[in-house]
């Protein structure tokens, strides 16, 4: 055999030999992922669940379904909400409150307020047992906001009208293609300060207030964690440590490890976990999953429909929920 043919033969060899170890390690690697997260957060012993809420709230089956599991464990001792929300839906808000609701029935809930909890955000942090902010957090925004956007100058503009033949008089209103009739504003009028009474009736409720002292309060305004203190919208000023005190006077152990739950809601993230997904989109410098990068680059906000609770920096502010 000629000394090419032989080197290239030994060269065949190298690749193949480098592409049976990566398959391998590929392998072992998808099966530990799969492991991992088929085994989910729960260790086994005992512990202190944290989960994560953050960004605008929606109607989110995951975070719901992340929740109803660590209530159910038997080795999650207590669960510890962190948010940092400015709000959202007011009915994804409602779902997540209830949800919190049941987890205390079978344990202690604390909430953690970070940066943030206004609006939809802060109904969250009130259907835990203990509300624990930092001094500057902002908490508060009490409220409901309907928006809808109206066209009709710029229809006007470009020579373009809208006609309609409608069953009623209220149907499909409000409308962005014409001003909105005052029958039209009365019933969402109507609709909001209903859900308004429903938040304001909540807050009451879960903070031991009466109904008069809430309403002060619930006009949209935001306030600081200190202020809220003083105000009653919160129980404690601090961090971790007077997360853990809370919980020691409910009988939770000091030293259990808090151990953070995070939801699988990705196929590829399921299939072959979540680092692995994060590498690859890391190596090729793309999004895994679109409609999370269209939900950044709009701000969150451009998939809300509905009633919102969302408290806004820089633009109208919504009493939120």
């Amino acid at each position: 055999m000629d000394p090419n043919s032989l080197a290239d033969r030994r060269r065949l060899r190298r690749k193949l030999g480098f592409w049976r170890i990566f398959a391998v390690v590929a392998a072992i690697a998808l099966v530990a992922a799969l492991a991992l997260n088929l085994g989910g957060p729960d260790t086994g012993s005992d512990h202190i669940a944290r989960i994560d809420i953050s960004g605008v709230i929606s109607d989110d089956e995951d975070l719901l379904e992340l929740i109803g599991d660590a209530a159910a464990s038997e080795t999650a001792k207590a669960l510890v909400v962190s948010i940092s929300s400015p709000g959202g839906t007011t009915y994804g808000g409602e779902r997540i409150y209830k949800a919190l609701l049941e987890a205390g029935k079978s344990k202690p809930v604390v909430a953690d307020v970070r940066t943030l909890a206004a609006s939809a955000g802060y109904m969250i942090a009130a259907s835990s047992d203990h509300i624990v902010a930092g001094e500057s957090s902002i908490v508060g925004s009490i409220g409901v906001i309907f928006q809808y956007a109206q066209a009709q100058d710029l229809l006007n503009k470009i020579g373009l009208r809208i006609e309609e033949i409608k069953s009623a008089p209220l149907k499909a209103e409000p409308s962005p293609f014409h001003d909105t009739s005052e029958e039209a504003k009365a019933m969402i009028r109507a609709m909001v300060l209903d859900s308004y009474d429903w938040f304001v009736d909540l807050v009451s409720e879960r903070r031991g207030m009466e109904r008069t002292d809430v309403l002060t309060l619930a006009d949209g305004s935001i306030f600081t964690g200190r202020q809220a203190l003083e105000n009653g919208l919160v129980d404690a000023i601090g961090g971790e440590a007077d997360i853990r005190a809370y919980l020691e006077s409910r009988d939770i152990a000091a030293d259990l490890e808090i151990i953070e739950w995070k939801k699988q809601n990705d196929p590829a993230r399921r299939l072959i976990g979540a680092q692995a997904v994060d590498l690859v989109a890391s190596y090729f410098g793309v999004p895994v999953r679109i409609s999370d990068e269209i939900d950044r680059l709009s701000g969150g906000k451009l998939f809300l429909d509905g009633l919102v609770s969302v408290w806004q920096v820089g633009g109208r502010q919504a009493a939120d929920n």
